[in-house]
């Protein structure tokens, strides 16, 4: 079991991170590729990705064995979803922490060469590790970022509404089956026994695509507290880019019509049919068949939570909301199960 212990300064400083973490999905990512048999959910991403995985990036699969510790200096807290500055933070990394988590890594084991010598901070090695990592990225994350990021948007939406709802507490208790929220302890159902004392630092809660089994978190107790959890995976991820015409209310009335651009508006973080009804004042039959349509061309992302289906903007609904010039590029579709998604044959 792990146990995070709050004090009221903890509570208080909860918060969720922005969208998906590239340098934690990489990692676990990777976790998913190393696992054996695959994971049915990711099978044919891993098939896809095996296929064309370069010798270089193959380096970094050392480093996350998919059970057990994987180094924490792969994934350092930037605040940005960009992946280039996390991997200069990687690539920033002390010697004394790339010889702490190296050694963990291999306790009791016969470590790669190449290990051994990233280990001790060499300049060849650690310039391996950048090639490895963003040979791995370009295969296995970067195509697939626009729905990554898509379909954690909608999840966090979700977790955002029960946070406005019922306060941190309730946010806690409601973040994945295996937490367990009894004032003042999260609890977390894994293998090991660990307390973590937050200690007024407060906890930022990170939604993961790649994070399959339950939440997980760094293993140095005195790192910035982070829980990474397991987004739903029942959500229909886009699957195609659209060409936006440039920014503006006019332009893109415009482009979706005057109901279709006003429901796209009207979405904020995220909302359900009746909500998008009542605030244009539109009957919840039309505020479905419109969320419908923006949700096939790819700019609403629809999932279920609860007895209610909540739709958010995605990352392009959001560019082309926020006015952005330029064509999205296609996203590969990331194999949701077809029996979960919310599809336009579903109630909205």
């Amino acid at each position: 079991m792990l146990r995070f212990h709050f004090t009221s300064d903890d509570l208080a400083r909860v918060r969720i991170a922005p969208g998906p973490d590239p340098m934690w999905e990489v990692l676990l990512s990777a976790h998913v590729v190393n696992q054996r048999p695959s994971v049915p959910m990711f099978a044919a991403w891993r098939g896809r990705v095996l296929s064309g995985l370069p010798p270089a990036a193959r380096m970094l699969l050392r480093l996350a064995p998919p059970r057990g510790y994987s180094p924490d200096f792969l994934t350092p807290l930037t605040g940005t979803d960009d992946f280039e500055t996390g991997l200069d933070a990687v690539l920033s990394t002390s010697r004394s922490r790339l010889g702490t988590d190296l050694a963990r890594l291999t306790r009791g084991t016969r470590p790669h060469l190449w290990m051994r010598d990233l280990a001790s901070g060499s300049a060849p090695a650690v310039r391996g590790l950048g090639v490895a990592m963003r040979a791995y990225y370009e295969q296995a994350i970067g195509p697939y970022w626009s729905g990554i990021r898509a379909a954690v948007d909608l999840d966090r939406a979700a977790r955002t509404r029960a946070w406005v709802e019922g306060g941190t507490e309730q946010a806690l208790r409601t973040l994945h089956p295996s937490v367990r929220w009894e004032h003042p302890v999260l609890s977390v159902v894994t293998a090991a026994e660990r307390d973590v004392d937050l200690a007024g630092r407060g906890l930022l809660i990170i939604p993961s695509y790649f994070c399959f089994r339950a939440p997980i978190t760094l293993a140095d107790p005195e790192l910035p507290p982070v829980l990474l959890y397991p987004i739903v995976h029942e959500h229909a991820v886009p699957e195609h880019g659209l060409e936006a015409a440039s920014g503006g209310g006019r332009q893109l009335t415009a482009l979706l019509g005057r109901t279709r651009a006003s429901v796209l508006r009207a979405l904020g973080t995220g909302a359900t049919t009746s909500e998008i009804a009542q605030r244009l004042a539109i009957s919840p039959a039309s505020a479905s068949e419109h969320a419908t349509v923006l949700r096939n061309a790819g700019l609403v992302a629809s999932g279920r939570e609860r007895n209610s289906v909540i739709h958010a903007p995605t990352p392009l609904g959001q560019t082309l909301l926020d006015g952005c010039v330029g064509q999205s590029p296609a996203a590969p579709a990331l194999l949701l199960p077809p029996r979960q998604a919310v599809t336009a044959a579903d109630p909205a």
